[in-house]
């Protein structure tokens, strides 16, 4: 049986962070990897919003900038890109 405790008032949880890398450079076995055209993106955050690593960051002035050390190459950013502005590539050496 499970007892629910209710906190005590004023009563903080702790809360963590995800440290970059924490389980090493997981991009390495990658076969593919998504290549951004900044000039078809239009900025919507679709990319980044939906990719289930975090690798992706879009800056209003610079564009899409992905962290390919930790990218997994799912290419999921690919399919929910609006404008077609991602596309899947095999990797170099493939």
């Amino acid at each position: 049986m499970v007892r629910v405790v209710k906190p005590e008032e004023n009563y903080k949880l702790p809360l963590t962070k995800p440290v970059v890398g924490v389980a090493g450079k997981t991009g390495l076995w990658r076969t593919m990897r998504p290549v951004v055209d900044n000039e078809k993106c239009t900025r919507c955050y679709q990319c980044e919003i939906y990719c289930p690593v975090n690798v992706i960051r879009v800056e209003p002035e610079l564009g899409v900038t992905i962290d390919y050390e930790y990218c997994k190459g799912c290419g999921i950013c690919e399919d929910v890109c609006p404008r077609s502005a991602i596309v899947m590539v095999p990797e170099p050496g493939e």
